[in-house]
């Protein structure tokens, strides 16, 4: 009698073991993470803080949640080959942006690469529309899931948690650029 109910629970969990596999299985494999915001400057000028990842400290939301966060620098000192490497606590986690491809003041790519807490890549891009006085700056992010993330969104709504991020950046990067003094 042990022997069938032992079987019989090995038989409900292997079965749903499979359906979980299934339904994760069958997620979306794109990630996709979009923002947008108006602030009250030229596009070049906002352009300049993306351009150069030495401005990033003054408005990057991930910037101030490890103050002994490790960074380094290398390559070009901004623009396409300038590259931003990190190494943090657990919130800020591990990785590297090299920026890719940019047509000044209208867009910026960035090849990310997250080491920590997980191994992603993903592509970063920045678009500056200009609207008179107004600059509408749109921050995406895109990648594609693996297995593991995908099951891992099953739980966490990357869309809600980065794109808080994302909103929290661009205000910042709204202040910043709104109190810039004219180049």
């Amino acid at each position: 009698m042990a022997k069938k109910v032992i079987l019989g629970a090995f038989a409900v969990i292997s079965f749903g073991i499979v359906v979980l596999s299934v339904v994760v299985a069958m997620q979306s494999a794109e990630l996709k993470v979009t923002r947008s915001l108006d602030i009250n400057a030229p596009s070049d000028r906002i352009f300049e803080q993306v351009n150069d990842f030495h401005k990033w400290d003054a408005w990057s939301p991930w910037a101030k949640l490890d103050p002994n966060m490790k960074t380094t620098f290398s390559g070009a000192d901004s623009g396409v080959g300038a590259s931003y490497a990190w190494t943090g606590n657990d919130e800020v986690g591990e990785g590297k942006m090299t920026i890719k491809n940019t047509h000044p003041p209208k867009y910026l790519a960035i090849d990310l690469e997250f080491i920590k807490p997980f191994e992603a890549k993903n592509l970063t891009q920045f678009d500056f529309k200009a609207m008179g006085e107004k600059t509408n700056v749109t921050w995406t992010m895109v990648g594609k899931k693996n297995f593991v993330m995908k099951a891992f969104c099953l739980v966490m709504d990357m869309d809600k948690a980065i794109g808080a991020d994302f909103e929290k950046g661009l205000a910042q990067l709204k202040t910043v650029a709104e109190t810039a003094p004219p180049q």
